[in-house]
């Protein structure tokens, strides 16, 4: 169960944001389109930046603790999953504290 570690940590963040959506009612989901504008440049940067650092014999990752699911270049599904996972948990809770302030979400409001 050790190769699932990593999984289960991402699970556990997940399980502790996604609340946020329907009790709070944030729509990051129902805003699918924002998201991924939002998502995209950092999956991008940190893929690059793991993918250079793993060439370069910086990075590694325990084989042990993820799925064995791995892109060229190294690069496991589990960390590539942690570059979508944890972004969507922060959005979620930026817009859940706005959402408790009073400030509503939307287009031209920053």
């Amino acid at each position: 169960m050790r190769h699932l570690a990593y999984l289960g940590v991402l699970a556990g963040c997940l399980v502790c944001a996604l609340w946020l959506e329907p009790v709070l009612k944030v729509n990051v989901l129902r805003r699918w389109r924002r998201l991924l504008l939002t998502l995209l440049p950092v999956v991008v940067v940190f893929v690059l930046w793991d993918l250079a650092a793993i060439a370069a014999g910086h990075w590694t990752f325990d084989p042990h603790q993820t799925t064995g699911i791995v892109f060229p270049g190294g690069l496991p599904l589990d960390e590539v999953l942690f570059f979508v996972v944890v972004p969507v948990c922060a959005v979620l809770g930026f817009e859940a504290v706005r959402a408790v302030l009073g400030r509503p979400a939307g287009d031209g409001d920053e």
